[in-house]
């Protein structure tokens, strides 16, 4: 009588098991992968897919993942190989601490063992993956990545972001890089992976994906920054339909960071992305991608934390230019309203981007900015601190840009002029001394007779100081006495 109950209690639960599809993702519990069914319309057993009873749905995945030795992939039979590759991707949505070294050892080393296994066979010829491998593979990749990133240096000291530099702490590194960077890999294998059809990986890597690992750009840690660059360019080129989403993404990141948080962790990574991006525009440049230069991009420059991010900065906004020549005008006018005034660190990055921008910059729409423009190189040539005003100075070693100043010599030259006479009679650093030398010379060669016409005018401009100095100095002298009576 037992024997026959306990029978009937397994027919029920192998019918229950049948009809259970509703279960979670998760955990592998015996260490033999079961047979796949085989394929009910002639095809080869190495291109079924798991069946119902097979796949994560299944009870037996609803159980929490644990860490256990598992077949080799080489080692079953091709059919076989479906259900393995889920049961293992499943046991790495394992978490493992790593706060002591001396903690889950054997665990640690069983998943990563693991992980790379799985790499290994993306990257293999042989290594096909159905979409239901597909759906593992991306929720052990969530489950591993998608976490609470640890707070920022100054957030935990409580000291002002302004008063740390980025350039000198030390960075923050994740202490389980060891198996995150495997899943990194094995994201990007995915990704890159010319096995897996964009129709169906759009899935698995939707908006809210993206999503999420843009949010990783707040990461500390420089090593999954550069994972996470690469994966997201990537990304960008495979799936065309993402394109314009990630665009939108990045540009809200930058508004994010300019008004809220002043965060700049992965301004950097995503501006490189942004600039080969910016690479593939089509000419004429759409109104959408002006906007957000305009917006986006060259509020920027007035960050506190732009020297971390200026090159990259500076390659995008070039690009802007050399894809659109009439975007000259619009770039030059945004640096000089986010000019700065007091940080002359960052005005010597400034001088450097504007040479960039000069060298790709066309005649005509030189033009349009030529009077402020050169009334702000003006007052950098007359600068207290000599690395603005040789910087400033060395612009005038560019040929392209001493070919744009000749064409407009009668607009610049009464501009600069007097900048020039002030640093020949009493700026305090020789190498200046001899920069502004060296210039004036250029200038009277260039046109000898607009040179005589500058100074003639800038005598006479001196005279009247000379006369209105005067004046002012009577009108005291007379007002003390009468005060004196």
């Amino acid at each position: 009588m037992f024997n026959k109950i306990m029978k009937l209690g397994q027919k029920k639960f192998n019918k229950s098991d049948q009809e259970n599809t509703s279960g979670v993702n998760t955990v592998v519990r015996s260490s033999r992968p079961t047979p796949s069914a085989p394929a009910s319309n002639g095809e080869s057993q190495t291109a079924a897919a798991p069946s119902p009873s097979q796949t994560p749905n299944h009870p037996m995945f609803t159980t929490p993942p644990s860490l256990e030795v598992l077949p080799l992939l080489k080692d079953v039979s091709s059919s076989d190989r479906p259900l393995l590759f889920m049961k293992k991707a499943h046991m790495c949505s394992c978490q493992c601490d790593f706060s002591d070294s001396l903690i889950m050892p054997r665990e640690k080393e069983i998943k990563r063992q693991t992980l790379l296994e799985l790499v290994d066979f993306l990257h293999s010829s042989s290594g096909k993956v159905n979409e239901t491998m597909q759906s593992e593979l991306i929720r052990m990749v969530s489950a591993n990545m998608f976490r609470c990133l640890p707070p920022a240096h100054y957030e935990n000291t409580g000291a002002p972001p302004e008063g740390n530099d980025p350039e000198e702490e030390e960075p923050y590194l994740e202490p389980w890089w060891p198996h995150l960077q495997l899943v990194y890999e094995l994201l990007l294998r995915y990704v890159v992976s010319s096995e897996i059809e964009p129709k169906t990986a759009k899935k698995f890597i939707n908006h809210t994906f993206v999503s999420r690992l843009l949010d990783l750009f707040d990461s500390e840690d420089p090593r999954e920054r550069e994972y996470l660059k690469t994966v997201l360019h990537r990304i960008y080129g495979k799936f065309i339909f993402h394109r314009p989403f990630i665009r939108c993404s990045i540009y809200n990141i930058f508004y994010k960071y300019l008004y809220e948080t002043e965060r700049c962790v992965g301004i950097g990574e995503l501006l490189e992305i942004l600039g080969s991006v910016i690479n593939g525009f089509t000419v004429p440049m759409r109104e959408e991608h002006v906007l957000y230069l305009v917006k986006a991009i060259l509020p920027l420059h007035k960050s506190k934390g732009i020297s971390i991010f200026h090159q990259q900065l500076s390659y995008c906004v070039v690009q802007f230019v050399e894809k659109d020549y009439k975007l000259a005008d619009a770039v030059i006018r945004g640096l000089l309203k986010y000019w700065p005034l007091t940080n002359c660190n960052k005005e010597v990055l400034f001088l450097g981007e504007l040479e960039e921008v000069l060298d790709v910059t066309e005649p005509s729409e030189f033009q349009h900015c030529v009077v402020p423009l050169f009334r702000r190189i003006g007052k950098c040539l007359n600068s207290a601190n000599f690395q603005v005003a040789e910087r400033a100075l060395f612009l005038w070693n560019n040929e392209h840009i001493v070919g744009l100043i000749a064409e407009n010599k009668d607009v610049i030259f009464p501009i600069i002029f007097e900048a020039l006479e002030r640093n020949m009679k009493g700026h305090w650093n020789q190498a200046v001394h001899g920069l502004s030398e060296n210039v004036r010379r250029m200038f009277m060669e260039m046109d000898t007779e607009l040179f005589e016409e500058c100074e003639k005018q800038h005598a006479e401009n001196e005279a009247k100081a000379c006369e209105l100095l005067e004046q002012r100095e009577m009108t005291w002298k007379r007002l003390e006495e009468a005060a004196a009576n």
